[in-house]
């Protein structure tokens, strides 16, 4: 059985400061899909992420 790599990423809102700590699976290209979409706030687009 194929074991899928798993990461735990931290998201922070640029608008009002929200912090959400997440795990999320990695996928070939390096990047890691948590299924965040957007914050408490409605911004869908402004975001600081930090791979723990």
């Amino acid at each position: 059985m194929f074991k899928t790599q798993r990461a735990k990423v931290t998201i922070r809102c640029n608008i009002c400061g929200e912090k959400f700590t997440l795990r999320g699976r990695r996928e070939p290209g390096g990047q890691v899909e948590t299924g965040f979409k957007q914050c408490l706030c409605d911004n869908d687009k402004h975001f600081s992420f930090n791979e723990s």
